[in-house]
């Protein structure tokens, strides 16, 4: 039986902060769950929900289990959500885990290559990656702390091999976010 869920995309990143010396890939993090969050530092559901959340998130899991990964990916105000500004906001915000810059699109007309890659919404996006690198969760919006560890556990739990049940929870839409103009 085919697998419901789709191979995870590759993000496209321009630049990478707190990072080692080899940014973090789908490949090099495979047999980990990954969780991906997909921010805008001037997207005050982003502020609010998102950030804590990953924090916390990253707090409860072992790296070597569950990877914790930032995606900026701007869409809107470019002239003020550059990477010097958003090195000053992990700094100031305390944010320790990997932050890649979402790559423009090159002709600068589209949303940013891993935004459009994954038909990401807004922000703030929750992304969730099982070990075998299969997106399992595509959410817009908050998604509640005691649902989205609940999903992370069930992906731990869950056998790089397992054949995953209904894709149901694949792409949502839910609480305060930022959406691009049309």
């Amino acid at each position: 039986m085919a697998h419901p869920f789709r191979p995870a995309p590759d993000w496209t990143v321009s630049q990478w902060f707190n990072a080692d010396a080899t940014p973090p890939t789908l490949a090099t993090l495979r047999g980990r769950v990954i969780v991906l969050s997909a921010f805008q530092m001037l997207c005050p559901a982003c502020v609010e929900h998102s950030i804590p959340q990953i924090r916390r998130i990253r707090e409860l899991f072992s790296p070597d289990t569950v990877a914790v990964i930032g995606l900026h990916t701007v869409f809107e105000h470019h002239d003020a959500m550059t990477p010097t500004a958003l090195q000053a906001f992990l700094h100031e915000y305390r944010i320790s885990i990997p932050v890649g810059v979402d790559a423009p699109d090159p002709d600068g007309r589209f949303m940013p290559q891993t935004m459009r890659r994954y038909d990401l919404q807004g922000t703030p996006s929750t992304l969730l990656i099982d070990r075998a690198g299969r997106l399992r969760r595509k959410s817009l919006g908050h998604v509640p702390d005691l649902r989205l560890g609940a999903e992370i556990m069930s992906l731990v739990a869950e056998r790089e091999d397992a054949d995953p049940a209904d894709p149901a929870a694949d792409s949502e839409a839910t609480g305060p976010h930022c959406t691009p103009p049309s």
